[in-house]
C-alpha cells in the first residue's frame, strides 16, 4: 500500500521513489529554502549562466553579426516555439515565441476579431471579470478603438454570456488568483456551436499542466516564458494560432520580422507565413537562448513521462498541501480558494484570509518559504496567499515544512511584528 503524506518521515519516503525526483538537480536552488512562487517566476536553470556566456561571449563578442547566420539566431524564435509546441499539443512550426503576453495577445486578440469582423452582428468579446489584468486592458483598448463591447462575466454566468452577438470569447485557462482551471475542450465547443472564436491565456498553465490545443479545438492562444516555463525574468512570450486560419489571418502590428522576406528590405509588406507572420520586430536572442535552457528543464521529463508525470506529481502535492492546511491550520482563519476537484486544479492552491495575508506570507518568507499575496477584488473580498508547486523542482518534504512554517508562523503571532506590515512595490 502507498504511504499516507501526512509525516515528515512518509513525505521524504516518497520523494525518495519519485522518479522525478532527479529533476530538481537542474536548477540553481538556495540552501534551506522551499521555493513556491514558480507560478510568477520559475527559479535559474544551472545551463542558463554557461548559455549565455556562451551568447555573449562567443557568438556576440567573437562572431558579432554573423551569428545571426552561424549561430542559428535567425531560426531561434522558431526553434524556441517548437519546445514549447511539445508542452501545449501544438504541432512543429505552429508556435512562435516573441515579445510579450500583453503584445501577442493585443496581436492574436485582433486577428480574432478581424475574422469575426465577418459577421456584423458579432460586436462583443466576453471574459472573466477576474480574468488577468493585462488581458483585459488589452480587450479594453482594441473594444475602444474599434467600438465593440468587452462583457465581463463571473465564471459560472459564462454560459448564458456566449450569445450570438459576440465575436470572442477570451479566457485564462488557469486563474492566477485562485488556480481554478477551465474545460478548455468543452468551452471552445460551446463557443464554436455559437459561432464565434476562442483566444485562451495559458500563462499559468504551459508547463504546469497538461495542455492540448488542438484536441481542445482551440483558435488561438499565448502564454509566457518566466513562470513554469523558467526562461528567467521577463523572457519572451509565445503565441499559437491554429492553422486553420491562416488564410483569414490579419495582424496590427506588421513589422519587418514579420515580413516573408525581411532582408528583401521592399517597401511593402507581405506577411510571413503561418505563426511566422505573427513576429514583429527583432527578437531578444539573449531572452530566447535562456528560455531555451528553461524549456530543455521541462523536456527532460518526456523520458519518465512527460507532462502526464508531472500533473500526476503536481496533483499529489497541491492535494498533499491543503490536507495539512486542514489539519494543522485549523482554528487560524484560512481558506481554500482553490478547487479540490482534481480536473478543475492547476498547479496552485491559494489560501485566503480577512486579515494580515500580506505580513503572513512575509512572515513566511522570512523563514525561507516563498509564494505570494494577491489582494482581493469584488469576487474575493478576503486577500490571497499564493503557492505554486512546480513538480521538476519541489516534493512532498517540501509541502510538509511548508506549512509546518505557515503553522509556526501563526501559532507564534510573529506575523503581527510591525516590520512584516511593511508594503515592497512588488507582491
Amino acid at each position: 500500500m502507498p504511504l499516507t503524506p501526512r509525516t515528515l518521515n512518509n513525505c521524504e519516503a516518497l520523494d525518495g521513489q519519485d522518479p522525478l525526483a532527479g529533476l530538481r538537480a537542474q536548477f540553481s536552488l538556495p540552501e534551506g529554502v522551499i521555493y513556491l512562487d514558480g507560478n510568477s517566476l520559475g527559479p535559474l536553470p544551472l545551463a542558463t549562466p554557461g548559455r549565455i556566456a556562451q551568447t555573449l561571449n562567443e557568438e556576440w563578442g567573437k562572431g558579432l553579426i554573423t551569428s545571426w547566420n552561424t549561430a542559428g539566431w535567425l531560426d531561434l524564435p522558431q526553434q524556441v516555439g517548437d519546445k514549447i509546441a511539445r508542452l501545449i499539443g501544438a504541432h512543429p512550426g505552429e508556435v512562435v515565441a516573441a515579445d510579450s503576453t500583453s503584445i501577442n495577445l493585443y496581436k492574436i486578440l485582433s486577428a480574432a476579431l478581424n475574422i469575426a469582423a465577418d459577421d456584423p452582428r458579432r460586436t462583443a468579446i466576453v471574459s472573466e471579470r477576474g480574468n488577468f489584468p493585462t488581458d483585459l486592458y488589452i480587450a479594453q483598448s482594441l473594444c475602444r478603438d474599434r467600438g465593440l463591447t468587452l462583457h465581463l462575466v463571473e465564471r459560472d454566468e459564462l454560459d448564458a454570456a456566449l450569445r450570438d452577438d459576440v465575436a470572442v470569447l477570451m479566457l485564462t485557462h488557469v486563474d492566477y488568483r485562485t488556480g481554478t482551471m477551465h474545460d478548455m475542450a468543452a468551452l471552445c465547443a460551446q463557443a464554436h456551436e455559437a459561432g464565434m472564436l476562442t483566444v485562451w491565456d495559458l500563462a499559468h498553465s504551459a508547463g504546469a499542466v497538461p495542455v492540448d490545443l488542438h484536441a481542445a479545438g482551440a483558435d488561438f492562444a499565448v502564454g509566457c516564458g518566466y513562470k513554469y516555463l523558467n526562461g528567467g525574468p521577463g523572457a519572451p512570450a509565445f503565441l499559437w494560432m491554429n492553422p486553420r486560419h491562416a488564410d483569414r489571418i490579419r495582424q496590427p502590428l506588421t513589422g519587418w520580422w514579420g515580413h516573408a522576406a525581411p532582408f528583401a528590405f521592399t517597401t511593402d509588406y507581405i506577411p510571413a507565413a503561418g505563426v511566422n507572420g505573427f513576429q514583429s520586430g527583432t527578437p531578444s536572442i539573449l531572452g530566447l537562448a535562456a528560455l531555451d535552457c528553461g524549456l530543455d528543464t521541462l523536456l527532460a521529463a518526456e523520458g519518465l513521462g512527460g507532462m502526464v508525470a508531472l500533473r500526476r506529481k503536481s496533483l499529489a502535492l497541491t492535494s498533499l498541501f491543503m490536507a495539512l492546511v486542514q489539519e494543522r491550520l485549523q482554528g487560524h482563519g484560512f481558506a481554500i480558494a482553490t478547487p479540490a476537484d482534481e480536473t478543475r486544479r492547476g498547479s496552485q492552491v491559494s489560501l485566503t484570509r480577512a486579515e494580515g495575508a500580506w505580513a503572513i506570507m512575509q512572515a513566511l518568507i522570512e523563514r525561507g518559504v516563498i509564494g505570494d499575496f494577491r489582494a482581493g477584488d469584488g469576487k474575493h473580498q478576503h486577500d490571497i496567499l499564493r503557492f505554486g508547486f512546480a513538480p521538476l523542482y519541489i516534493g512532498h518534504a517540501d509541502v510538509w515544512q511548508a506549512v509546518d512554517q505557515l503553522h509556526q508562523v501563526m501559532q507564534s503571532g510573529q506575523w503581527r511584528e510591525a516590520r512584516f506590515a511593511q508594503r515592497h512595490a512588488v507582491t
